[in-house]
């Protein structure tokens, strides 16, 4: 028999501390060979939140359909339709639609007993794809044994039946009935996905991002794709002043400050002060938040927001021109617009020629250091610095948003980003120039995402930190950055100029190529993957549905699964976002009408209108022996194979005297 080398044997002696013996190795190889044989379990993929909390909290709950769907298998025979939506909305809001049903229920004990009973057997469909093993990780603590208990029972076994009877029983009796149901309800929404992707944008535009991240960090197996606004609130976490005043200027325009305030303790104070100060008597018309449905701003209210608006964004447009001074590789000089102000003309002097301001009162700008913060910019931009830094909170959202993401992920045959992969106007990758290398695609996509690490892991005070706070950056709005895609942002223009010829943020080559096929296969093999049932997943760009724009795009190799989350964009987009599930069935994509709120939802038992689309079926179930997860575990069952191999042949000794009761993985 031709002997292990001596990296595989120290290999195979340390899994052997694991595996000490042949009924060990061979246990958790029987144990395995069945994982690889059970249907791959079910990931939803969610894109652009937009902080968005209350739709977001929904979709999460309703797994895009994926619940109403267990409810009707179960029970579409033996219960109508608008009892199930209202078990459905229990399952969904467990805590708060659970008192209302209790308190109009005609006999409390029943209702108890039956609703128990039909969470039981949704909660056994939905946990019928996994192991005993991954199921009882799932379960709370408290309740665990008990709830496993009503799993595994079997009403054609006899002597079993008036045991589950009596447990339920006994569950009522004890008064412990609705704490169960709201376990029983949260763990089929556990069961029901068993991994979420979210392909960017978490912060910015709605009001409550602190409130996702909250559950994000909560969620049993997720990963992130970072978004630019992502990037920018983690370049702002850095303390990279540009990123803050970027943030804060976001923030004002979309009414957000109470997630500032409330959800991240960053007082604002000191900006509101220093606005009423230096613009009281400025003209800040072109600074005025942007207006909202539900907005009850007094004159005064709206007056002051508009004043720090215009004060952090003049300091913004300076920043921002220092740093791209000091990175004169981010290619971008030409957006440094300032200096190109004639202050006496009341006009600006770009490439599509002069052009007149709206506002011209800047009395902060020095015109012969246009890009120099005044003394008092400069104290304020340190007590905010303090105070975005000594966020506990935030630090801990933007900590979970480096340990889950990354700027791409490969998963289960799909690649998954946010922004795009820059291209050329040939459709060749689009080269960039960093650190002394010329880096496209996939290396690129690399580079970025270290870089992005560097700006928060780097040591503080050296070159590296402050580059890697400044590319956190460039990520948010750098010339064709793959999270922004574009070729220039046009804030200034856009705040400062009438002319809406200057608005316009010419998009990245990649964006019209992306519904070309080949490419996208050339996407695809890029990152290393390759067949028919291979796709990218895509965000970023709202899918303008009312135009008659698919998300599918690429003969179906590419999907856009923004299409309008956040409700600043629904009246372009026509509806309220895609969402895409990938269950042991295929891909399906689900386009959602706008939310009608937490309060209808729960009371009305109104869900979010949803249409779903199967895209690409698989004609047989997928199992776990086909996915990344199955790649693994056969892996891991060859090894145990060379372990059994070097057991029986004494090139391993085994230890008979250890149990193997505790080797078994779940």
């Amino acid at each position: 028999m031709k002997q292990n080398s001596m990296n595989q044997q120290k290999y195979l002696r340390l899994l052997a501390q694991q595996y000490p013996n042949v009924r060990a190795a061979s246990s958790e190889i029987i144990h395995l060979e069945a994982i690889l044989n059970l249907p791959k379990g079910t990931e939803h993929f969610m894109s652009d939140l937009h902080g968005e909390a209350d739709a977001f909290v929904h979709i999460l709950n309703n797994a895009s359909g994926a619940v109403r769907e267990k409810v009707d298998l179960v029970l579409q025979d033996s219960l109508p339709a608008d009892e199930r939506a209202q078990l459905a909305t229990l399952i969904y809001y467990p805590e708060e639609k659970l008192e209302e049903l209790v308190s109009v229920a005609p006999d409390r004990a029943e209702w108890y007993r039956i609703t128990l009973s039909r969470l039981v057997e949704i909660c056994r469909l939905s946990a019928s794809k996994y192991t005993r093993a991954k199921v009882r990780k799932a379960l709370p603590l408290w309740n665990g044994d008990i709830i496993n208990e009503l799993l595994n029972k079997n009403n054609d076994i006899l002597n079993k039946r008036e045991y589950f009877s009596s447990v339920i029983a006994t569950i009522i009796e004890t008064d412990c009935a609705e704490d169960f149901i709201i376990s029983m309800c949260n763990l089929i929404k556990h069961l029901v996905v068993d991994h979420l992707h979210i392909v960017g944008d978490i912060f910015d535009r709605g009001p409550r991002a602190d409130i996702i991240m909250d559950l994000l960090m909560e969620h049993h197996s997720v990963d992130i794709q970072w978004g630019n606004h992502d990037v920018l609130w983690m370049g702002a976490a850095t303390g990279s002043r540009t990123c803050i005043a970027t943030v804060l200027s976001n923030s004002i325009t979309y009414h957000n400050l109470e997630m500032i305030e409330t959800g991240y303790g960053i007082s604002l104070r000191p900006l509101a002060l220093f606005a009423d100060e230096v613009y009281r008597d400025s003209d800040v018309s072109c600074f005025v938040p942007k207006p909202t449905a539900d907005s009850k701003e007094s004159a005064v209210d709206i007056t002051r927001a508009a004043r720090m608006h215009k004060a952090i964004e003049i300091i913004q447009f300076k920043l921002e021109g220092q740093t791209i001074g000091r990175n004169p590789s981010f290619g971008m000089d030409d957006r440094r617009l300032l200096h190109k102000i004639d202050f006496e003309a009341g006009t600006v002097r770009l490439e599509s020629g002069v052009h007149p301001l709206r506002d011209r009162d800047f009395p902060t700008i020095d015109p012969a250091d246009p890009y120099a913060l005044s003394s008092e910019e400069g104290e304020l931009m340190v007590q905010l610095e303090k105070a975005f830094l000594r966020s506990e909170k935030l630090q801990r959202h933007i900590r979970f948003l480096y340990s889950k993401g990354g700027l791409y992920k490969c998963f289960n045959g799909n690649l998954l980003y946010h922004g795009c992969v820059p291209m050329q106007e040939d459709g060749a990758f689009l080269r960039f120039a960093f650190d002394g290398q010329t880096l496209c695609g996939k290396a690129l996509l690399d580079w970025c995402e270290s870089a992005a690490r560097q700006g928060y892991y780097a040591q503080k005070g050296t070159p590296e930190r402050q580059f890697g706070k400044d590319f956190l950056w460039f990520l948010w709005c750098g010339r064709h950055s793959p999270l922004f895609g574009r070729d220039h942002i046009a804030t200034f223009e856009r705040r400062l100029i009438e002319d809406q010829s200057t608005w316009v943020e010419p998009k990245n080559p990649y964006y019209a190529y992306y519904n070309d096929s080949e490419v996208c296969v050339r996407i695809l093999r890029e990152f290393g993957l390759e067949g028919d049932h291979c796709h990218i997943v895509n965000g970023h760009v709202p899918v303008k549905t009312k135009d008659g724009e698919s998300p599918i795009k690429a003969d179906g190799r590419l999907i856009v699964i923004d299409g309008g989350f956040c409700r600043a964009y629904q009246p372009t987009t026509g509806i309220a976002g895609y969402t895409l599930v990938y269950d042991s069935w295929g891909i399906h994509i689900t386009a959602h009408e706008p939310f009608p709120g937490r309060r209808n939802a729960i009371r009305e038992n109104k869900d979010i209108l949803s249409t779903s689309m199967a895209f690409d079926r698989s004609e047989a179930r997928i199992r776990i022996r086909e996915t990344d997860i199955g790649a693994e575990l056969q892996q891991t069952i060859a090894d145990l194979k060379a372990l059994l191999r070097a057991f029986k042949c004494g090139e391993i000794k085994e230890d008979s005297s250890l149990s193997m009761a505790n080797n078994t993985q779940g």
